[in-house]
């Protein structure tokens, strides 16, 4: 497998590492959004949540929340998106599981929202029956 991301998770590559235990490293994006803009990377490879095992997944997000906070405390933003894409039709460009975190600052003209839609009761029962069934 040739994954570039593989690769710097596992120091085959240099990154500027943030943190690193076991399962993860955590690396400043190089081509960042904002300053700070951070990548959690698994050093084993899956594709996307999908393949993810439950327990590195949970690993995954409490590790998302101790970054932002060290992102936080070090570089003060005015807030944080965790964006996580699966797939090429939701912005997955590197298919490795990774999390961006993205600190937010005052006119940093990132823009990452949407026009909210309507649910109508209609697809709502049907949404909520197919899914519920896939549980």
């Amino acid at each position: 497998m040739d994954c570039i991301f593989c690769k710097i998770a596992n120091g085959e590559i240099p990154s500027a590492t943030l943190y690193e235990d076991e399962n993860f490293r955590v690396v400043l994006d190089i081509g960042p959004a904002s300053v700070g803009h951070t990548l959690i990377l698994p050093k084993k490879h899956y594709e996307d949540v999908y393949e993810l095992p439950d327990e590195l997944a949970a690993n995954a997000f409490c590790l998302a929340k101790r970054t932002a906070n060290a992102l936080k405390r070090g570089l003060h933003p005015e807030g944080l998106n965790i964006l996580q894409n699966n797939g090429s039709m939701a912005g997955q460009t590197v298919f490795h599981f990774h999390i961006h975190l993205i600190p937010r600052y005052r006119e940093d003209q990132i823009a990452l929202s949407w026009e909210p839609g309507v649910l109508e009761e209609s697809d709502k029962k049907k949404i909520i029956k197919k899914v519920r069934e896939q549980f």
